[in-house]
């Protein structure tokens, strides 16, 4: 369905520079999603996926062995996305406290990803809310050391970011000013936490992750903190016992539908669009991992 618009541009100015940043309209989308017989087949079939994939907690005689390697995995693919040449070989070897074949640079950025998923996850299991306070905690370690530790690691920015291009004046994407981000993230966190949340825990899931991106509330960080993003809206939504959920290779082998369609929600509010292909990335992601 196209909707239009899903927010607004502010016009402002940066390095003497006018540009339009996009501001976006609170969750959920208006009108309300759509559901075809199709999509909700979708929907059931994720979900379905899902259900097996968290039911491997209880039937491996270890499944801590399981979830060490599924989520150095994760850490992996998510840190590749962001340009890092780290192997699995050499993140256990950092972890040792050993030399590993790559800059070192490379190596920690994953084992920082590594560090924020095991925060958040052990937060969550200790009671604590899907709050912008966690998210912070986690962006604080996804910097702490590395590349970005300079960004304002657990901080929201301060000032304008953008994506491609060398300036906010030639990229191809301008997210909200600073002013506008704690008002933004706060939408959200609460959108996270129920209110206004009509939908099933997957399809809030989606929403939410697109809502993150398109935010963008730190100087750096954002693509990564915005896929875990995904896992942890399943596992305190209770479809997942374990954050075990990560789509970052899905999204890495379809990195340009993957833009294109956030571009398309933006610009014509085609949140369905998105929605498929995000539901066809959990089933085979699910199922990819059983």
């Amino acid at each position: 369905m196209r909707r239009g618009l899903t927010g607004e541009y502010r016009i402002t100015v940066v390095g003497g520079e006018t540009i339009r940043a996009f501001v976006p309209e609170p969750l959920p989308p208006d009108p309300p999603l759509r559901f075809t017989p199709q999509r909700q087949q979708l929907l059931e079939r994720a979900t379905l996926a899902l259900g097996r994939l968290d039911s491997i907690t209880l039937l491996l005689p270890d499944p801590d062995i399981f979830l060490y390697a599924y989520v150095r995995r994760e850490a992996l693919l998510s840190s590749q996305i962001e340009g890092t040449q780290s192997s699995l070989s050499d993140l256990l070897l950092f972890e040792l406290e050993e030399a590993p074949g790559v800059p070192f640079e490379d190596v920690v950025e994953v084992s920082n990803y590594v560090a924020a998923l095991e925060h958040g996850t052990r937060r969550l299991q200790e009671g604590f809310p899907l709050c912008n306070r966690l998210i912070r905690e986690m962006h604080a370690l996804l910097l702490s050391r590395g590349r970005g530790s300079e960004k304002l690691p657990g901080e929201f920015r301060r000032t304008q970011n953008w994506i491609g291009g060398t300036r906010p004046g030639n990229a191809y994407f301008v997210p909200p000013p600073p002013d506008e981000v704690p008002r933004c993230m706060a939408d959200l966190e609460r959108f996270l936490n129920g209110e206004n949340a009509p939908y099933p825990t997957l399809v809030n899931a989606a929403l939410a992750h697109v809502q993150f991106e398109t935010i963008h509330p730190f100087l750096d960080g954002n693509g990564r903190m915005g896929r875990l993003l995904i896992a942890f809206v399943l596992h305190h939504g209770g479809i997942l016992k374990r954050p075990l959920l990560y789509l970052s290779l899905y999204f890495k082998r379809h990195r340009d539908e993957y833009y294109r369609l956030l571009d398309l929600v933006r610009l014509e509010g085609d949140w369905e669009a998105w929605l498929d292909f995000f539901l066809e990335g959990v089933e085979q992601t699910a199922q990819n991992a059983v």
